[in-house]
């Protein structure tokens, strides 16, 4: 999911981490430090279009190495959300660094994510602009639910459950969508998905000069 970050600052007051509340936080997260950028799959490529499978091994080196590199890839494409898939890994896992309603900052990864199934008597769909990562260049508006449970693992195997409003809710949906075989543009009608594919067309080249233009500036 792509969105730009507005946290410029070194340290971020308001923020939660795997769910929890803490003091502060670094504007780059510490998987990224650690991290490699690895290439975004993009639209129409097989394992972005068919359902990951889980994760049954938890705190293996190449897990972390895995979530660590999503990290700085989203960092360096200036996103909100990444599923392992659009790093071309077939694996139920998505990292997120993402506000909600209320400002908050949320970061962390879920494995074996699960939505929770919205109350009917409070479901409230929101339309919003939404980008992705695999559609480069391309934002359309789209509605989704204004509050998401999800419920998963971390790294190791710890149970989570992690909840959002606002855009933050919206990055939930979105990244279990890519984790289930569909992007963004599957909701969209057979107009708007045309026009988001001209979108990215005449601005894809621009996305990646400016995503390679960042990587270079961290020394990737």
């Amino acid at each position: 999911m792509s969105v730009l970050h507005d946290h410029a600052g070194v340290l971020d007051r308001r923020v939660r981490v795997q769910g929890r509340p803490i003091d502060s936080y670094p504007a780059l997260p510490p998987e990224a430090v650690r991290g490699s950028v690895r290439r975004v799959t993009v639209v129409g490529e097989e394992v972005l279009h068919q359902p990951c499978q889980e994760v049954t091994e938890f705190r293996t080196p190449a897990l972390h190495r895995l979530i660590d590199d999503m990290f700085l890839t989203m960092h360096v494409a200036d996103g909100a959300g990444l599923a392992a898939n659009q790093v071309g890994i077939d694996l139920r896992l998505f990292v997120y660094d993402c506000r909600d309603e209320d400002g908050v900052r949320h970061v962390g990864h879920l494995i074996n994510p699960v939505l929770d199934e919205p109350d009917p008597a409070r479901r409230r769909l929101i339309e919003d602009t939404e980008g992705c990562l695999s559609v480069p260049g391309a934002r359309m508006d789209l509605p989704r639910t204004d509050h998401a449970v999800a419920r998963g693992f971390d790294k190791d195997g710890n149970a989570l459950v992690i909840q959002g409003t606002g855009y933050f809710a919206r990055c939930l949906q979105h990244e279990t969508d890519h984790l289930n075989g569909h992007l963004y543009l599957d909701r969209l009608s057979t107009r708007d998905r045309k026009d988001a594919l001209r979108q990215m067309a005449a601005r894809r080249e621009q996305v990646f000069a400016e995503r390679a233009a960042k990587a270079a500036q961290l020394g990737h």
